[in-house]
């Protein structure tokens, strides 16, 4: 037993879980912003309309957060390293499948697959890396991680665009069979150990349906606003999250213990930051796309090369405050990340058309700088704040939280340009009211983050309680 124990923290395997963590970390990441580039491409072979085309992209994400939590539960129970080579080998063969669509009715069908693959991936490669590495050296692990996330983000619309014009679109899915297949591989060849301290626990399968089909409705609700239908769909997620919580409150083996809402402060007000952050920024990039297109007449190529500036600082400085978050408090970090991706925020209220692209590019490096400051430390403190047993469940909590936020920050431009600009195509004649909706949007933004700042400092003091548990062990 401790022969093994320590072969499952040996340098090789902390190196090899970080490598198969970063490549996970990537590739998904990258499927999602490459393929929003293919989307025209998509559409025109396929012959579909808009609503059908957002499906192609929406579909993935929306199986994702179904199932983020749920499998986070199961690989609690049956092992982090199976659920996550089952979610690989999903993510590889889809893609295959996605290459080979003949129609979109598959095509769909097969990015919800893919999606459900995802889940399994996001929902254990942190909690695999936050086992494998101990307290002091977490925090540079993690930031190393997401900053694969931000890599992921900042080369999809290059290497996709790229892919699309000179192979076609299904050359984005054909190119990630291979990296699925070496992560595949390293897994299950090069990393010991298995990670399964809930085993023996039984999974709460009515629990998850409840869950998956409220969350369904929220997410849909909120990208529906402010039509009638959303509205209703987000009453019916409201009024289905509460049942959600009176089953999980008296079933056995919950699907996640609430305790941990309750009792951990750091762990509930480090996903409340993250649900306000996410919420606060994931529509910054779709904003100032349309702006840079539309009003400033750019090329979607020029366009991305200025908005790549911001995940760019957010892969450079990730690692860095992950280190910092070992030695400094997570809540100060993080706070702090808050408090810059505010005042970038604050000053893109002033966007308007003769705006210079170097104060746009500057805003977007701040933004970046301060996303880097909260991303890392914020992971740290989540993952560190629960017992091992719920790694799990607090990986999937999280990257939950990161997906109701985005769909939520979709949510709030979609309704505000409805309420500005109608449902009409962009043109000339109401750039003045699409600026009108873009600096609302980000008076909001910025209000979210403020009280976002207070969530993030009311986590409490994480090292001290670290520092009293290792005194108990």
């Amino acid at each position: 037993m401790v022969e093994d124990v320590l072969n499952m923290n040996s340098a090789g395997n902390k190196r090899n879980v970080l490598i198969v963590a970063c490549l996970s970390s990537f590739l998904t990441p990258f499927m999602g912003s490459s393929i929003n580039i293919a989307l025209p491409s998509i559409g025109y072979e396929f012959a579909i309309d808009a609503i059908m085309l957002n499906w192609v992209a929406t579909s993935y994400i929306l199986a994702s957060a179904m199932f983020l939590l749920p499998f986070g539960r199961a690989a609690d129970i049956y092992g982090r390293k199976r659920i996550f080579l089952i979610g690989i080998a999903i993510f590889s063969v889809t893609s295959l499948l996605a290459a080979l669509s003949t129609n979109v009715c598959m095509l769909i069908t097969v990015r919800v697959l893919q999606g459900l693959g995802s889940a399994m991936i996001f929902a254990t490669g942190v909690a695999i890396l936050t086992s494998v590495f101990p307290l002091g050296e977490r925090g540079k692990a993690l930031g190393i991680s997401v900053a694969s996330v931000y890599l992921g983000l900042s080369l999809g619309p290059f290497l996709g665009g790229a892919l699309t014009e000179y192979f076609g679109w299904r050359s984005i899915f054909l190119v990630t069979v291979p990296v699925g297949i070496f992560v595949l591989y390293l897994t299950a060849r090069r990393i010991e150990g298995e990670w399964a301290e809930a085993r023996g626990e039984k999974l709460d399968l009515a629990g998850s349906a409840i869950y998956s089909i409220t969350l369904v409705g929220l997410m849909y609700g909120f990208s529906r606003l402010p039509s009638s239908t959303g509205i209703l769909m987000i009453i019916f997620g409201i009024f289905g999250f509460g049942g959600f919580l009176l089953w999980e409150a008296r079933v056995v083996n919950p699907l996640i213990d609430l305790s941990l809402f309750r009792k951990e402060k750091t762990f509930t007000f480090s996903n409340l930051a993250a649900l306000i952050h996410y919420s606060a920024t994931f529509a910054i990039v779709f904003i100032l796309s349309i702006y840079l297109q539309y009003i400033k007449g750019m090329s979607a190529q020029k366009a991305g090369l200025i908005l790549v500036s911001q995940p760019l600082v957010m892969a450079v400085f990730s690692p860095v405050a992950g280190m910092l978050s070992d030695r400094i408090e997570p809540r100060v970090v993080a706070s702090l990340g808050m408090s810059i991706t505010a005042c970038g925020m604050f000053l893109l209220i002033f966007l308007n058309e003769s705006s210079r692209i170097s104060y746009i590019m500057s805003c977007l490096i701040i933004i970046g700088f301060g996303f880097a400051l909260f991303s890392s430390p914020n992971t740290n403190a989540i993952m560190s704040s629960v017992e091992k047993k719920f790694f799990g469940v607090a990986s999937g909590v999280m990257a939950t939280m990161r997906l109701v936020g985005q769909v939520m920050s979709m949510g709030i431009v979609m309704m505000l340009f409805a309420i500005y600009i109608g449902r009409v195509q962009i043109s000339p004649q109401n750039y003045d009211l699409l600026l009108m909706s873009t600096r609302t949007a980000f008076i909001i933004f910025v209000i979210l983050c403020f009280f976002g700042i207070f969530a993030s400092l009311a986590r409490g003091s994480m090292h001290n309680r670290e520092i009293n548990s290792e005194k108990d062990n």
